[in-house]
């Protein structure tokens, strides 16, 4: 079986999970190079919007019996992404990061977005996940 038929037994399984959870630390890492006149700004929505995408996608997946609950946690979820991204962009704007970074992290919430898109659309009306993850694999550009 491929690594990305696994099913999914819990909130750990979803890829997307996982994805946003690996980019954690290297945004945390990167908002502590700002000024710290943005420590409570700038710094501080990113991380806000950052922690947001696994966690509200967690708190939709234990409210997974209801189609419609989920869905709205991956709704705020996928929102927190695109957040992500404007501010990348801003990030760079700014001059706190150089394009190739914000471009990657860029490239990264892209990815979730569709991930969240594609496990929102593929989700069953009845409550039950998808199958396996290969379901609500992101496809490549």
């Amino acid at each position: 079986m491929l690594d990305d038929a696994k099913p999914i037994r819990g909130y750990k399984d979803l890829r997307v999970y996982q994805r946003s959870m690996d980019l954690l630390t290297p945004i945390h890492q990167l908002v502590l190079t700002f000024p710290e006149y943005e420590k409570f700004a700038l710094a501080d929505q990113m991380r806000r919007a950052a922690r947001s995408v696994p966690t509200n996608t967690v708190e939709g997946y234990s409210r997974r019996s209801s189609a419609k609950d989920f869905k709205h946690f991956l709704g705020i979820s996928m929102g927190s992404a695109n957040e992500m991204v404007v501010h990348l962009e801003i990030t760079h704007r700014l001059g706190y990061a150089t394009y190739e970074t914000c471009a990657t992290f860029v490239e990264e919430y892209d990815a979730v977005g569709r991930q969240l898109h594609m496990l929102m659309a593929r989700w069953r009306s009845d409550g039950r996940p998808p199958t396996s993850n290969i379901e609500h694999r992101a496809s490549p550009q």
